[in-house]
């Protein structure tokens, strides 16, 4: 495949998801659309000597229609986006809001599936070191992949123990810029972002020296 392919290819798994990821499916500020998968589905009903029924489809006002019609779309629009694949497994969800809340179950899980996901960014938050023959560019990147997922597992931490973790983790010829970093920067107040700024600072002295 070559890399036109590929990411058309990644483009397409972002939109309609796969097996192992939730669809993007629609846009994040379409709060209208949002609201229509979200929301309770609406019964259109009547009262038939005094009890409340579901109203008959060739009494359906205007107004009936367009909300049956508006229900239809939100349904529609999850449906559409989701492969094959995907849509096969969720035919007996006849609103967009139970569908919608199935993919979420299916994709994040329970509490339990999401308590053991936590317990094990934990873990390699804790074991997060310097992996022999790596580049200081590909270990920054692992470490900000690996505080982006904590955050969206709702994992969060203080500033200080984001740094100092990627600090001790650097490697051990960095001993002698850890010591100073620690000692002249409060790791309370930088983020992570300003933090692997000093970093590449010092890499760039250590290499022009």
């Amino acid at each position: 495949m070559d890399s036109q392919s590929e990411t058309h290819h990644h483009e397409l798994d972002s939109v309609m998801g796969t097996t192992t990821r939730i669809p993007r499916l629609i846009s994040a500020d379409d709060f209208k659309g949002w609201r229509r998968i979200v929301k309770d589905p609406v019964k259109i009903t009547t009262t038939i000597v005094g009890r409340l029924v579901d109203k008959a489809v060739k009494n359906y006002t205007y107004e009936d229609f367009e909300k049956n019609e508006e229900q239809e779309r939100a349904l529609a629009t999850l449906t559409m986006v989701l492969s094959p694949d995907i849509s096969k497994g969720f035919k007996e969800y006849k609103s967009a809001k139970a569908f919608w809340e199935a993919l979420i179950e299916v994709y994040e899980g329970n509490e339990d599936m999401q308590e053991s996901h936590q317990d094990m960014l934990h873990q390699k938050f804790n074991m997060f070191n310097y992996i022999s023959g790596e580049n200081l560019e590909a270990q920054l990147q692992r470490f900000t992949t690996l505080i982006t997922e904590m955050k969206i597992s709702r994992i969060f931490l203080t500033k200080s123990e984001i740094n100092k973790n990627l600090l001790n983790a650097l490697p051990k010829s960095w001993e002698m810029n850890i010591a100073v970093i620690k000692k002249t920067k409060d790791l309370n107040r930088l983020t992570l972002a300003e933090t692997m700024a000093i970093i590449k600072v010092c890499d760039i002295d250590d290499k022009q020296r």
